[in-house]
């Protein structure tokens, strides 16, 4: 987790960081003696004392006696009853995620107290201006820039919600017991509500009972945003502003950009058949809900700020119409039914008065203060099982059987769902049925006691625009968001509703427009009150527009494949899967230049492919405005790009016969994802094949402003031949991709596919962005986020406030700046001849030896993984149980464990050394100094080496492996020693992370309670090797592997 990203360790403050875990522990301490008693607290300090003391004497070279000490300490554990050995890994568990939360708010708080941070958009726009870049190239660079950060639903993030939520809670107390202001009452108040939350800890349930569903983690993303991004978002926006407007003159423009977000929580179904089209639509669904009921509570607040009355006249026109249409309205109903009031007649939503009727909550607290207030995130999010409507209001109505469908209006007055089916509708405006008209006058009649007891509560309402203008237009934003609102949770449902696109909100622009108006109203007379809340919301609504992040859509290239196949053969057009790739592509590009349908609307296929056609429907109903790009994982070539774009053409033509109109938004982006060393060394032909295409490269100038989009993937490739040449594969990969698109004139933007640990592509975001090739990075870049570094990287506001500044100016860096290509030929070559060997070496290890399997099988709780809980897909793509078929996470996290950490150094030491003892030392030094690739690759090996631990390597060996395949372990322990011996010295370092000590002493800070939890997990793994179904046994295992992936702050 934290280890990996930036400005970690360098910015923390020892002093202050060994108090709070001094706090922290004796806290726990107290809770622990009231738990499980004295005598078991003797036994818990004794095993950390033990540990402490081998730990030492290792660190003093004294290995003989701290071999003894280690010795003693898998006695005692040994001799542990299971119900000991469950407390202990507990206890020493919670102890390091407690080191953990004082870790992040130390963080923080180094953060909010230098006067001025390194890689801050001050620091990096100073330096450049100072570097010779004007400020008019550095403000238009800044204002183009395009930068997405795509969150992903990948398995890695060990803690349960509600334990991460505890520990942000803490966090928020350990920041205000920082307060110099407070008063012993108060201290000791903060104290009593640390102990409360520690307590409630200890007595909570650490393991996931059941697997999360795709809309489960898409909920939790929702989360992130409404937690930490959504106060982040404007604050981050602040300070490149500030920064521009102080350096260049010219502050940023309000709706522009430079950092967007993504999803793949819902939509990335490559390998997991728990996301199906009705998901996809159920979660965008309620992305748009969240973005709504976030928009309405920051127009409260707004409505009380702004309670001038002088305004624009544009602003005062608008108001009176809104007053004149509100009193028509009145009028209306009122004849309908006199005896209740205007406030409960506007069905279905809840009009809000022109004033606001309550305080809405913080509306007290400047907009500023939304960014590093401690207070507790608000969880409620929506679900799919919520009813907005009493039973009893919606009786006659009936529910649509064949789920969430999205109900859009056609000319002839009726609604087509996603199965193609058509239900009734009333369009506002028209005739009512005596249906809507019955539940009309219930919901009125149930409201009339309540609603006149409301009106005694409320101020009246203006009746002219002289009073309040602001309150009245924003009244107004307010109605048509909660009938937004009301529609969204109607269609959640999949109930009959209203739908008339002048009530509503569907774009962004929409919602724009009254806000930007009201912007320029103020600007107009104060400035001042124009750049608050007002501005940070208007920045919000241009950041997250309607859906909060766009939706991306994966799917492996096979299953179109599949799915054209199907068609062709029904058609009796042959088998597409048989045909070769030029016939594949003179068919795709005939088909994709003719107006008609390819796909017969009565066509009978199999399951499987029934799902991927339905889910090209849903794209083509949800469009561009809720959905992001399509990515093919495992692309190869040009035509598993067109075959995606003539399903979608397919898709959208029989949507948009079915509408009468042209379906919403536009065509989704198409992302070839090449993940395999074999697909990225053929990257850049596929790339020039598909681009010499000239309906291709018509298509995307029209559609997609003449951008290419490409994908490299990390996981994949750093599996299939090791960490070194994966890394070196993927920079030759994004030169070739890069050199096609200048061939023919089109931009690219690289879309990477990063995990959070090293061995997956994972480090500082700064470090990997400052190291790609030259032009690979040219004001774009789109990049994954995963699991556990969702929460590390953007948990709070305040570390997602840096996040968002560091992408920022590592791309503008990027960008004007670029990094040093290779000096000269000769580094290119002996890059090949490392990579080479390096390459032979992982393979012929991982792949070729026949003994390896078992011994990763016996040696790591690999197999024991899948328990978790962690995630909704499985842990392999097919049955087979090889480890060509094991998804990259539990293949990394398996190792991470151990502490042996494998996939990240393997092969590099033989690599490294022989190209060295050729003679090529000193070369490999210079390119160490000199090129920045190659001096993050070596530094991040060298990262991982510092947390690997032989001894505790060795005994999972010692006490788990077959005696016939310990041999296997001994070469490997060799040969991280030599991988560690020569990454020394071409890094001229004299000990590991000597460039990181900050890093280190963290580690070091970490192992009086993670060296007892892998020696505890050894002896859990045998006992549960031989009674298998032992519930106890699994839980306890399970709870060591929470607390060692805390310890390494890295699982997959």
């Amino acid at each position: 987790m934290t280890d990996t990203t930036d400005d970690i360790a360098e910015e923390i403050s020892f002093q202050s960081f060994e108090d709070d875990c001094k706090l922290l522990g004796s806290l726990f301490n107290d809770v622990l003696q009231r738990e499980v008693g004295s005598d078991f607290m003797e036994k818990i300090e004794r095993t950390r004392i033990l540990a402490q003391s081998a730990l030492n004497l290792r660190l003093a070279g004294i290995e003989d006696t701290a071999e003894l000490l280690e010795k003693q300490l898998t006695s005692e554990i040994a001799n542990m009853s299971l119900e000991e050995a469950l407390t202990l890994a507990r206890a020493f568990s919670h102890f390091l995620n407690l080191m953990g939360i004082a870790e992040t708010h130390h963080r923080v708080r180094r953060v909010r107290d230098l006067p001025q941070l390194s890689r801050s958009c001050n620091d990096i726009f100073s330096k450049l201006l100072q570097g010779g870049i004007s400020p008019d190239e550095l403000y238009d660079t800044v204002c183009k820039q395009t930068v997405e950060i795509v969150l992903t639903a990948h398995p890695t993030q060990i803690n349960r919600r509600t334990l991460q939520y505890k520990h942000i809670r803490m966090a928020h107390l350990l920041e205000y017991n920082d307060r110099p202001d407070l008063g012993f009452e108060d201290r000791e108040t903060v104290i009593e509500d640390l102990v409360r939350e520690i307590t409630s800890l200890w007595q909570t349930d650490e393991l996931r009972r059941q697997k999360p569903t795709p809309v489960d983690e898409a909920r939790a993303g929702l989360n992130i945003v409404e937690q930490s991004l959504w106060k982040a978002v404007p604050h981050y926006l602040r300070r490149v502003s500030s920064s521009l407007k102080k350096l260049t003159g010219k502050p940023l423009p309000l709706t522009c950009t430079p950092i967007k977000f993504g999803s793949w929580m819902g939509g990335d179904r490559d390998g997991n058949p728990n996301v199906t089209a009705k998901v996809t639509k159920e979660v965008s669904l309620m992305s748009r809900w969240m973005a709504i009921d976030l928009y309405i509570r920051e127009i409260d607040s707004l409505r009380f700020e702004l309670s001038m009355n002088r305004c624009s006249d544009r602003l005062s026109r608008l108001a009176d119409e809104i007053l004149e249409k509100e009193i028509s309205d009145e009028d209306h109903f009122e004849s309908w039914v006199p005896s209740v009031g205007r406030s409960q007649t506007k069905f279905p939503s809840q009009q809000g008065s022109s004033l606001p009727t309550q305080l809405p909550p913080r509306a007290d607290l400047p907009s500023c203060a939304d960014c590093g207030e401690s207070e507790y995130p608000k969880l409620e999010v929506p679900v799919t099982d919520y009813m907005p409507l009493n039973r009893q209001d919606v009786q006659g109505i009936p529910l649509d059987c064949s789920g969430h469908s999205l109900n859009i209006k056609t000319g002839n007055g009726t609604s087509v769902n996603s199965n193609g089916s058509q239900q009734s509708i009333t369009p506002r405006g028209s005739s009512s049925s005596s249906q809507l008209l019955l539940q009309k006058k219930l919901l009125a009649d149930s409201q009339i006691g309540r609603t006149s007891f409301q009106k005694l509560l409320e101020p009246t309402p203006p009746k002219r625009a002289g009073i309040a203008p602001y309150r009245i237009v924003l009244g107004e934003v307010k109605e048509k968001l909660l009938k937004t609102r009301r529609l969204l949770e109607l269609l959640l449902e999949g109930l009959p509703c209203e739908y008339d696109p002048w009530d509503y909100y569907e774009t962004s622009d929409q919602l724009l427009e009254p806000l930007l108006l009201c912007y320029e109203s103020l600007s107009s007379d104060a400035g001042v009150l124009a750049d608050g809340r007002l501005a940070d919301l208007i920045r919000r609504v241009a950041t997250f527009g309607m859906v909060l992040m766009k939706l991306d859509l994966r799917q492996e290239a096979a299953r179109h494949s599949e799915a054209l196949d199907a068609i062709t053969t029904y058609l009796d057009m042959g088998s597409y899967s048989e045909w070769n790739e030029e016939k594949k592509l003179e068919f795709l590009i005939r088909e994709l230049k003719g107006k008609r349908p390819l796909v017969p609307p009565n066509i009978e296929v199999g399951p499987e492919v029934k799902e991927v056609l339905d889910t090209f429907r849903v794209a083509a109903e949800l469009g561009s405005e809720s959905l992001g790009a399509y990515v093919i994982s495992m692309a190869s070539n040009a035509s598993d790009v067109l075959a995606v774009e003539l399903l979608q053409k397919d898709a959208r033509l029989a949507v948009s016969g079915e509408l009468g109109r042209p379906c919403p938004a536009g065509t989704l982006r198409v992302v070839p994802l090449f993940e395999t060393v074999k697909d990225l060394r053929e990257a850049g032909s596929v790339i020039s094949k598909l681009l010499s295409i000239e309906w291709y490269r018509e298509h995307i100038q029209k559609n997609h402003t003449g951008h290419q989009e490409v994908m490299v993937g990390y996981s994949d490739s750093g599996k299939d031949a090791g960490r070194f040449t994966a890394a070196w594969e993927l920079y030759k990969a994004q030169e070739d991709v890069v050199a096609a698109c200048n061939e023919f004139g089109v931009k690219v933007t690289l879309f990477h596919g990063r995990g959070g640990s090293i061995g997956r592509g994972g480090g500082p975001t700064y470090l990997a962005i400052q190291s790609q090739p030259p032009g690979s990075v040219m004001g774009t870049l789109r990049s994954t986020e995963q699991g556990e570094m969702v929460q590390a990287k953007f948990g709070l506001p305040q570390t997602a406030v840096r996040q968002l500044e560091i992408y920022t100016t590592a791309v503008l860096l990027a960008t004007l700046e670029p990094p040093q290509p290779p000096r000269e030929d000769k580094w290119r070559s002996l890059m090949e001849d490392i990579s080479s060997i390096s390459c032979r070496n992982y393979r012929s290890t991982v792949y070729e030896n026949p003994e390896f399997l078992s011994y990763f099988q016996e040696a790591t709780p690999q197999a024991e993984l899948g328990f978790l809980n962690i995630g909704s897909r499985p842990t392999r793509r097919k049955s087979s149980s090889g480890i060509g078929h094991l998804r990259a996470i539990p293949w990394v996290f398996a190792w991470t464990q151990t502490r042996f950490v494998l996939p990240a150094w393997l092969g590099v030491g033989a690599g490294l050394k022989g190209v060295c003892e050729k003679g090529h030392a000193d070369d490999l030094q210079a390119m160490y100094k000199e090129w920045p690739f190659f001096q993050s690759t070596i530094d991040l090996i060298e990262m991982v080496l510092a947390k690997a631990d032989i001894p505790i390597a060795k005994h999972y060996d010692e006490e788990l492996v077959s005696e016939s395949r310990r041999g296997l372990g001994t070469e490997l322990r060799k040969e991280l020693l030599t991988t560690e011996k020569y990454v020394l010295v071409i890094s001229g370092h004299e000990k590991l992370s000597e460039n990181n000590r900050s890093l280190k002493k963290l580690i070091e800070s970490r192992l009086q309670y993670l060296n007892p939890l892998n020696m505890l997990q050894v002896e859990i793994l045998k006992r549960l090797r031989r009674d298998d179904d032992n519930i106890k046994l699994r839980d306890a295992l399970l709870i060591t592997i929470n607390g060692i992936a805390a310890g390494m702050r890295n699982t997959g």
